[in-house]
């Protein structure tokens, strides 16, 4: 089976291929938030919200291996380092008590995934100390254990964790397909030059396509 893809034809597996949802986070996406909060416009995020619900559903319906990954650290702050802690020099960082309670910190309102897209109880989710999904968790123990080769990799933001999330599993051997309605960025250059950067160079980290695309594959 293929999806219609850049540069070229995505050739896919669905029984060894997993739905990858990378950190849609209420802090991130909801008006009120950490990212509003910075002066972002979520509304850059948000409309991918729906897309990402559509394929969610799908891929669910298919029986197909579904992750989430939230990005946060430990209520002790142990696992931050401190120059990101410091990066950005904002007057309010990661810890500090934020709209939707302490920034970035497992546990915490704003730390959890948003309702449209909430994990069911059977789908791991992966809390991640940094930008990559593969960088100090079990992700790859898990997909590892469950025959996964492939990965529809969604969520936010399309130039700092999809992307980080796309080169790490690159490099792990993962075939990684990135829909391009199904990822944001606060700043839409950054989205088109992220989407880029994935299918350059005849694929060198991925292919991109679109959700309407994969659906079609799906039915």
């Amino acid at each position: 089976m293929t999806i219609d893809a850049e540069p070229y034809a995505f050739e896919f597996e669905p029984t060894k291929c997993a739905l990858l949802i990378i950190d849609m986070q209420r802090d991130f996406l909801e008006p009120g938030g950490f990212g509003e909060m910075l002066g972002n416009d979520v509304s850059q995020l948000r409309r991918t919200i729906a897309p990402n619900q559509r394929l969610l559903a799908a891929w669910r319906a298919a029986g197909l291996q579904v992750l989430h990954t939230r990005e946060g650290h430990r209520p002790d702050l142990t696992d931050l380092p401190p120059a990101k802690k410091i990066r950005g020099r904002s007057a309010t960082c990661i810890g500090d008590a934020g709209p939707m309670g302490r920034i970035l910190v497992r546990g915490e309102a704003g730390h959890d995934i948003i309702a449209e897209l909430y994990p069911l109880p059977t789908e791991p989710v992966i809390d991640k100390p940094g930008k990559g999904a593969f960088f100090a968790t079990d992700l790859h123990a898990i997909l590892q254990n469950r025959g996964i080769t492939q990965l529809v990799v969604t969520g936010v933001t399309t130039e700092v964790c999809v992307n980080t999330t796309v080169r790490e599993a690159n490099d792990r051997g993962y075939d990684c397909l990135v829909p391009a309605d199904c990822v944001g960025s606060y700043f839409p250059e950054f989205q088109e030059m992220g989407l880029k950067m994935i299918k350059a160079q005849g694929g060198i980290f991925g292919w991109v396509s679109d959700s309407e695309k994969i659906l079609a594959a799906l039915s």
